[in-house]
């Protein structure tokens, strides 16, 4: 491998433009690092398998088995990023400064997975090694999560063998994130009727019958929210897009929210949309007239709860103790991969270098005594044995 440090592997990732397709509207956006990450995993000895998504990309999973009766810890990190519109660096430069590394995706998260990367390929050098390992490269984790849910769904039970544990690799400044919130994400549209605006009593506009539903949504339901988790905060809700009109002469006849609920670990996901529809029922009673459904969530990703994990978060917080690291198991609002891991039944924490303030901004950036660490940490956790042995 040419690459003689974790910061040159990174600088290299960061050169591939790797924009997720959805919003880049480029097709197999993660194909070229994918590509990349494979090769050297061939030029270091590792196996490698791909894992179909679509037809345009896949997941890439390379593998270092050591012992048929050793356990199998599964470290996994996202290819795509998000938007480079406004960034005041350059996105694929890869630039080191003032002991940084900038560009898109250095801190979210192509940092994490070099540092997976580098850390296996110390891990195979020792004489002691504890533990199979393997690392998952996934591809639309900012936009849908299809990578990792397709894996989890589809591909992981046709392995001849299952993880013990996983760890996400998202910048959390390397503490321990046992529990995230989830996400349901959906439109409501409001259906009026047609008319030239000479005469706005001939129709009736689907934005003032929104603006309706904004209200009942706003003073009724969202401040009804009561659910809340010791480490990840309370629950939210919040309506981020509005769609509506056609030509400044025509009275609306559609209009349409796009609306983001957060969802704490212990709430039912399945439970939101009929809390809301309770709330546009109420408006329905006192308006007749009104025409307004709720849509199929374009999206529903559940949080990452702690239960079940509590094995796995021992095992990484006395890690981290012994290098004098932070170890206590900590909750964040945001959500990661995990919860795709965590819902089956696979214990699974969040763990990597880099902060998640520098992640999506317009000169995003990686520590590199972080990214350094976050070698040690990985490699230290591939090392030990599993849980104690």
């Amino acid at each position: 491998m040419n690459h003689t440090s974790c910061a040159e592997l990174l600088q290299a990732m960061v050169r591939i433009d790797s924009v997720n397709s959805q919003i880049s509207n480029k097709p197999e956006a993660e194909a070229e690092l994918s590509d990349y990450m494979e090769g050297l995993a061939a030029e270091s000895g590792f196996d490698t398998c791909r894992f179909p998504v679509s037809d345009e990309y896949s997941n890439l999973l390379i593998t270092c088995d050591v012992d048929a009766d050793a356990p199998w810890l599964l470290f996994e990190s996202h290819l795509d990023t998000v938007t480079v519109d406004g960034m005041t660096v350059e996105p694929f430069g890869g630039v080191i400064e003032e002991g940084r590394l900038w560009g898109r995706g250095a801190c979210d998260t192509k940092g994490t997975g070099a540092a997976m990367f580098w850390a296996l390929h110390q891990y195979v050098q020792e004489s002691a090694r504890q533990n199979n390992v393997a690392i998952l490269y996934t591809v639309d984790e900012e936009v849908s999560k299809t990578g990792a849910k397709t894996f989890v769904s589809e591909h992981l039970s046709g392995l001849d063998w299952s993880p013990a544990g996983v760890i996400i690799g998202e910048p959390t400044v390397l503490r321990p994130i046992v529990a995230h919130n989830g996400v349901v994400r959906w439109n409501i549209e409001t259906a009026g009727i047609a008319a030239h605006s000479s005469n706005p009593a001939a129709g009736r506009s689907a934005i003032s019958d929104m603006v309706k539903v904004i209200d009942a949504l706003e003073s009724k339901y969202i401040p009804s929210l009561t659910a809340s988790h010791s480490l990840t905060g309370e629950a939210q809700c919040s309506i981020n897009v509005i769609r509506g009109g056609a030509l400044i002469n025509i009275i609306p006849e559609h209009c349409e929210i796009s609306i983001d609920r957060r969802v704490v670990p212990g709430e039912d996901l399945h439970e939101v949309l009929p809390a809301v529809e309770n709330a546009l029922n109420e408006l329905r009673q006192q308006d007749a007239g009104i025409q307004v459904k709720q849509a199929t969530p374009t999206m529903i990703d559940p949080p990452l709860d702690p239960k079940g994990g509590e094995q796995l978060a021992a095992f990484v917080c006395r890690t981290l103790e012994s290098m004098k690291l932070p170890a206590l198991p900590e909750g964040v609002p945001f959500g990661t991969d995990g919860s795709a891991f965590s819902v089956e039944g696979i214990p699974t924490l969040v763990l990597g270098p880099g902060d998640i303030a520098q992640a999506h901004t317009c000169d995003e950036w990686i520590d590199l005594d972080q990214l350094e660490q976050g070698v040690e940490v990985y490699k230290s956790l591939m090392q030990k044995p599993l849980f104690g042995g």
